[in-house]
């Protein structure tokens, strides 16, 4: 029966979200500056990154629900690109370069010293949530590689060793 579909194409009920949360309200702004345009999604998508820390899966059915797009569509853009997070984020983050160069000077080298030393993998947090490690495709620094990003800060020709430095003086000062 036609009537059954939703013309939403998503569930009839709106995702449930946090009363009085006013994240959302700002949240909701956003996406009706946008005139709620389904080509808007990805705009939408780092402002609730921006609003919430991480997308996780009511926040971008909520969206969905907004933006009249199915759910999926959403999650397959929040996971296809790497600056959006489904997944709270630690107090401090490091994103290791995996593109060609990086790669061919040691980029791997770096990854697992990390991996090994903290307990997890690239893509996740320390149980204590202060630290976050992740890699990405490429960052554009081939030349000074291999590159990591530490807090937002790009830096030159790391080594394992220079790597578990910086990340051990963040957890040593608790900040």
């Amino acid at each position: 029966m036609i009537l059954a579909k939703s013309r939403n194409r998503v569930s009839a009920s709106t995702p449930p979200k946090a009363a009085g949360d006013k994240r959302y309200k700002i949240l909701e702004t956003q996406m009706k500056r946008f005139q709620y345009r389904q080509d808007a999604l990805i705009e939408v998508l780092h402002r609730a990154q921006e609003l919430f820390g991480f997308l996780d899966h009511d926040l971008m059915r909520h969206i969905a629900h907004h933006l009249r797009l199915p759910p999926s569509r959403v999650f397959g853009v929040a996971t296809f690109y790497h600056f959006f997070n489904l997944k709270p984020k630690g107090a401090h983050s490091c994103v290791i370069c995996m593109g060609t160069a990086c790669y061919v000077k040691g980029a791997d080298k770096v990854v697992a010293a990390l991996e090994k030393e903290y307990g997890i993998k690239a893509g996740e947090t320390t149980e204590d949530g202060k630290f976050s490690l992740a890699t990405a495709r490429c960052i554009g620094a081939c030349g000074i590689a291999p590159a990591v990003v530490y807090d937002g800060v790009v830096t030159a020709r790391q080594t394992p060793e220079s790597a578990l430095e910086i990340v051990k003086g963040w957890l040593r000062h608790g900040s």
